[in-house]
């Protein structure tokens, strides 16, 4: 099959021949019809995740049909389906209480497993996936399985987003934007904050209430004004220390901070106001991934059309072009993200 390989940091991917994927007997093999391009990735493109070596296939969002199914597989040939990036156990003490995007022993395709920057992905624990319905195109599908559900997860389990509620979101990548159109779908207030202003223009053509550029004034302060004394809700959506104090420090007292953004690398420690913290009450969580049984209340809110999420696929690109998109992560990209949806070229 053809698949575009890490053999260097920071260097345009391979394009190469390598064998077809094995099928987990616990899972399928897809032909995989679309791909996302995401800052995760970029992190292991640039050597700063541990589990991106040279060798490895990026690609941990995806959608696509099953080719090929396992003893004990749940899916049969033919079937369509979108893949959490995710792929949890079902059997571990995580899994069984409802929590399965923390098990110990889950796979991710492009880190543990060779990914979907290729023609064909093995998926083992295919209990996680689901049918892609005929509404969905594949492009925003792929985008589904990282940064729509880890921002469906953040909002409504993490959070706990009620109507009404202030939400600042700190980068307005795919993470942000995700968070930022299904915030706005749960009757949130959302505020957005990025140093790119066209980004912050498409946000506000978006539906977010308000704009903070972090390059001209101070965001948290900014953001105090503009809601009245503080978000209840902060959205971390970059991993980097500026933008996790600055969601700190721009929530009113008894504020939630979820940091989705992935803090790996030079990031994974971060000097942070913990006197924000102490004085006001905070509650700080974690966030990554959305366990697979949250699916449905997720599809059924983009199925009946209380939230668009079309616009977050602003690019659709070959395999070849992969390397570029992840070659403008290295200073401020545009709205929007890319798929890829053409492994031919």
């Amino acid at each position: 099959m053809r698949a575009a390989v890490v053999r260097a940091f920071n260097e345009d991917l391979s394009i190469e021949t390598v064998d077809d994927p094995a099928c987990p007997e616990n899972g399928v093999v897809l032909e995989v019809a679309a791909c996302g391009v995401c800052r995760s990735d970029h992190h292991g493109w640039v050597g700063e995740h541990p589990r991106v070596s040279h060798g490895s296939i990026l690609g941990h969002e995806y959608c696509g049909t099953v080719v090929e199914a396992g003893p004990h597989a749940r899916y049969k040939v033919g079937d369509r389906l979108i893949a959490p990036f995710i792929l949890s156990c079902g059997d571990c003490s995580a899994c069984r209480s409802g929590v399965s995007n923390t098990c110990p022993d889950q796979e991710i395709p492009g880190f543990t497993l060779p990914g979907a920057y290729a023609e064909y992905v093995a998926v083992p624990y295919d209990h996680n996936l689901v049918h892609r319905p005929d509404s969905l195109s594949p492009g925003l599908a792929a985008g589904l399985g990282c940064r729509v559900t880890t921002s469906w997860h953040a909002l409504t389990d993490r959070a706990a987003v009620r109507a009404g509620d202030w939400v600042a979101i700190h980068g307005t990548g795919g993470i942000g934007q995700a968070a930022a159109l299904l915030a706005k779908a749960l009757g949130a207030q959302v505020v957005v904050v990025d140093v790119v202003e066209e980004k912050l223009e498409n946000a506000k053509a978006l539906g977010a209430d308000a704009a903070v550029n972090a390059a001209e004034t101070d965001a948290a302060e900014a953001i105090r004004d503009i809601t009245g004394g503080g978000a209840q809700v902060s959205i971390e959506a970059l991993g980097i220390e500026a933008t996790t104090n600055g969601s700190i420090e721009c929530l009113a007292p008894l504020g939630r901070h979820v940091q989705i953004g992935l803090p790996t690398g030079k990031t994974a420690y971060m000097r942070i106001n913990m006197n924000a913290v102490y004085m006001k009450n905070l509650a700080l969580y974690g966030t990554r991934g959305m366990p697979a049984w949250k699916y449905p209340s997720l599809l059924s809110l983009i199925e009946r059309g209380a939230v668009d999420l079309e616009p977050l696929v602003a690019r659709e690109v070959a395999l070849s072009e992969a390397s570029g998109e992840l070659r403008a992560m290295n200073g401020p990209t545009p709205p929007g993200t890319a798929v890829i949806i053409d492994f031919a070229r």
